[in-house]
């Protein structure tokens, strides 16, 4: 293992984590509001190269740390998708 790897891992790891927090707040809200939603899908594009490159360069814990942060950003670009799709249903407002 080298220290590169394990840093370049960890930050991705961390940052895979982090995106799941944001999936689970997407969950708890039900509704897509504040966000550039593309911008996501960029680095899931990006996280999906790096998964062909950290292993083409040997750096085993960068594709594992890499692996999770696509898997976050999956998950939270299909939540987006869904919501955007079946925004929830809001309270009439009586006057």
């Amino acid at each position: 293992m080298k220290i590169p790897d394990f840093l370049n891992g960890s930050f991705e790891a961390i940052g895979g984590v982090i995106v799941f927090l944001n999936c689970w707040k997407l969950y708890k809200d039900k509704e897509v509001k504040g966000v550039v939603w593309q911008l996501t899908i960029f680095f899931m594009a990006w996280g999906l190269w790096n998964l062909y490159y950290y292993p083409y360069l040997h750096q085993w814990l960068s594709f594992v740390g890499g692996l999770l942060m696509v898997i976050a950003n999956t998950l939270w670009i299909a939540q987006v998708i869904w919501y955007l799709k079946h925004p929830p249903e809001r309270p009439s407002q009586k006057t």
